[in-house]
């Protein structure tokens, strides 16, 4: 939850924020560490794939997956303890900097219910987006800025 508005599912404007991130890092929990990396590449491929409309799961778990791929890029920020999979994630492969870009592009494409949620829900008073929607805006920027820059 968040102050004056409720994003359902949500309660921080970050990666790891929202139930579908965390279901996700329970997911990742629960692979074997050499599993982990094909998860986080399903994920961020079904998404770029999408064509239609990119629903609130596929968007939230693109972010998650893009979070962590960035945390082992030059400036990425770590997953901090309490957000994010509890286990390792191992090495991953350098072409998931690109996917994850793409990830994110589509994410904050405007047929994204992710994007909608945080940037043009009618219900919620422009105060409330200028102050969370500015800030969820900010963190994908961030990540995208990391993942482009490690990309080559």
């Amino acid at each position: 939850m968040l102050t004056g508005r409720i994003v359902v599912g949500a309660w921080a404007v970050g990666p790891f924020g929202n139930d579908d991130a965390a279901d996700f890092c329970v997911e990742l929990d629960g692979l074997s560490e050499n599993d982990r990396p094909a998860e986080i590449r399903k994920w961020l491929e079904a998404a770029v794939q999408e064509e239609g409309y990119l629903d609130v799961v596929g968007g939230s778990t693109a972010v998650a997956a893009a979070a962590l791929v960035a945390a082992q890029c030059p400036g990425g920020r770590r997953v901090g303890a309490g957000y994010g999979p509890e286990q390792p994630i191992p090495v991953l492969p350098d072409d998931l900097r690109m996917l994850a870009v793409q990830a994110l592009d589509r994410v904050t494409a405007d047929d994204s219910e992710v994007r909608g949620l945080w940037s043009d829900d009618e219900e919620a008073s422009d105060e409330w987006r200028a102050k969370y929607g500015g800030k969820w805006q900010k963190e994908i920027r961030q990540l995208r800025e990391v993942l482009a820059a490690a990309s080559g």
